[in-house]
């Protein structure tokens, strides 16, 4: 693996952009993960195999296909659960769904795919998320004394 921090991020960003352009120039669609995963669950409820599920399966399947290939060449890029009880997990999952819901979309689709194509709204939402989680930071780390 990559033993420089700068450049696993640097190749990590160019392989996530790429993907995402590739699939928006090949198949006309947006790469984010809470409109991807959203959009299969909803056609879960549709009888019989559509070329809409099947997309939508398939980049699901891919992101944990390639996290269980990634394990397997270097358990500690994926050390397993952290040290929070199940309730704190499914409270924390919960929220992240309402705020991804609320926010019309997640970081990878605002973050990346929105700002890609220039979109005020993902603009808006990509500020909104940094300025939260760099107060969420300071007070963690400043205000309760917690460190990590």
């Amino acid at each position: 693996m990559i033993e420089s921090m700068p450049l696993a991020s640097i190749v990590g960003g160019l392989l996530i952009g790429s993907s995402a352009a590739l699939l928006l120039v090949f198949n006309g669609r947006i790469a984010g993960i809470a409109g991807v995963l959203g959009g299969l669950l909803e056609g879960l409820a549709e009888r019989g195999p559509t070329e809409e599920k099947r997309w939508r399966v398939m980049f699901v399947a891919g992101l944990l296909i390639g996290g269980v290939v990634l394990r397997g060449f270097d358990p500690a890029f994926l050390p397993g659960p952290v040290g929070d009880s199940l309730i704190t997990s499914t409270i924390a999952g919960l929220l992240v769904g309402f705020g991804t819901r609320l926010g019309s979309g997640c970081t990878s689709g605002h973050g990346i795919c929105g700002l890609s194509r220039l979109s005020t709204r993902s603009l808006a939402a990509t500020v909104i998320f940094m300025a939260v989680a760099i107060a969420t930071t300071f007070v963690v780390r400043h205000g309760i004394g917690v460190t990590a």
